[in-house]
């Protein structure tokens, strides 16, 4: 039976070194008994200590890092079934399959456009992380200069797909720095490819032809020594992988089930005949349960979506995405530009900067902090009244960019206008537009 975080904090040696990443014992113990932390964290807990955490400390979903560099990532560490239950943590990874018989003048140009794919979404860099490295022919040759050319040339890290071991070997020379996830192990060379990925501490994958016959190969590969391994259960038809991927999930979260605690590989780019049905596909993954989902090509039209249900997916439902707290420039203001204010609901931001932006109007605005609440939620809660915004206004230093001592208020606070007046002595306080689609033409009629 798991035990709580206070039983696991009386077995820790209570030194609050900060060594773990976090910076009390009494905190390492609550995100051991929560499944976020691995007691290995931990340089000074006793043996007598460990071996009654090891049920405690180990995550129902092993979190498994892949990759270095600034595109290296995790996959797994869920504690929950449903995002609503608390959160997701380790977003799912997204990968672009490559043949090792491509061109390098072809490869050449995918990558150059691949690491263009990166998109800015509420203050964030979202981009995909993957390259998905298959063995065409047995060529080895091909196999380790193409994998080369991607783990030197382009920030991606690399999943190397092949069923023959001396092409992984190969493949592991010739880019292992880059710390690439082996796929995958089989009934057949489970021992090749388990001491391959032991002897050079790389993540690894296996593959069997249904949920059960993954158990025997984790165990197998657990009892190795290896911990970072992802699970592919072999479907291929969308129903059917559909109800693997849950199925994993449940036998890990809800039965304990630690054969099956690890995140899945899963592959649209096998089970799709275009890459629009691909990246359907795909979008099911990422919502359920996705740990790495291999696409046949990355396309702007596509991975956009993608990355863009992925982060709303993975961000804490709790927290509410911000932006930070100041003055933004739009449209290149100058003093006699006007001056707005809104909250910090990284949604209420990019919708009415987006719409002064499309009015073409140099404006000012400034985004105080609500806590992530919106202009109504805000108001009632207290966190956006007339006092607060018009001490922000002040300390914003707004004053010192414009001539004029003009501010406009959404017009859904336009109850606060009094209260910012008084705190604003000489300023005239104008209510704008209720709608965020209103504010061009606001603006346009002034």
């Amino acid at each position: 039976m798991a035990l709580t975080g206070i039983q696991i904090f009386k077995l820790l040696p209570k030194t609050n070194c900060k060594e773990c990443g976090v910076p009390t014992c009494l905190a390492f113990a609550m995100n051991l008994a929560s499944g976020k932390a691995e007691l290995d964290s931990c340089p000074y807990v006793s043996d007598e200590a460990r071996e009654k955490l090891a049920e405690a400390s180990a995550p129902p979903i092993r979190p498994v890092k892949i990759g270095k560099g600034v595109r290296a990532a995790t996959t797994g560490g869920e504690t929950v079934q449903y995002r609503h239950e608390k959160t997701f943590y380790n977003q799912t990874l997204l990968a672009a399959l490559v043949g090792s018989d491509i061109a390098a003048s072809d490869l050449e140009t995918k990558l150059k456009t691949w690491n263009a794919f990166q998109f800015e979404r509420v203050g964030l860099n979202l981009r995909p992380e993957l390259i998905a490295l298959k063995d065409v022919n047995g060529d080895k040759d091909a196999f380790v200069k193409t994998a080369k050319t991607i783990a030197e040339t382009s920030e991606f890290n690399l999943i190397l797909m092949t069923e023959k071991p001396e092409v992984m070997k190969a493949g592991v020379e010739a880019c292992g720095f880059k710390r690439p996830l082996l796929y995958a192990a089989t009934e057949r060379n489970i021992d090749a490819y388990g001491a391959l990925a032991k002897d050079n501490g790389l993540p690894i994958a296996v593959k069997a032809d249904s949920v059960a016959g993954l158990i025997p190969l984790t165990e197998k590969l657990t009892e190795m020594g290896l911990k970072d391994i992802a699970i592919d259960p072999g479907s291929r038809e969308i129903k059917q992988s559909h109800q693997d991927q849950v199925t994993i999930r449940r036998a890990a979260l809800k039965d304990g089930n630690r054969a099956l605690g690890f995140p899945t590989i899963t592959f649209p780019c096998e089970m799709a005949s275009n890459l629009d049905m691909e990246t359907l596909i795909a979008g099911t993954f990422i919502a359920k349960y996705g740990g790495i989902v291999v696409l046949s090509d990355f396309a702007g039209e596509s991975l956009f979506p993608l990355l863009l249900e992925r982060l709303n997916i993975f961000t804490d439902p709790q927290r509410p995405m911000t932006v930070t707290e100041g003055i933004y420039e739009i449209n290149n203001p100058d003093e006699n530009s006007p001056v707005m204010v809104t909250t910090n609901f990284a949604l209420t931001y990019f919708i009415v900067s987006g719409e002064v932006e499309g009015s073409r109007v140099p404006s000012w605005l400034l985004i105080k902090d609500s806590e992530g609440l919106s202009v109504m939620t805000a108001w009632a809660a207290g966190k956006f009244a007339g006092d607060d915004v018009g001490m922000f206004v002040k300390k914003s230093g707004i004053a010192d960019k414009v001539k004029h001592q003009e501010l406009i208020i959404p017009g859904y606070a336009a109850a606060i206008a009094g209260d910012v007046e008084e705190e604003l002595p000489g300023w005239t306080i104008t209510v704008g537009p209720r709608e965020a689609a209103h504010i061009p033409g606001f603006l346009k009629a002034r």
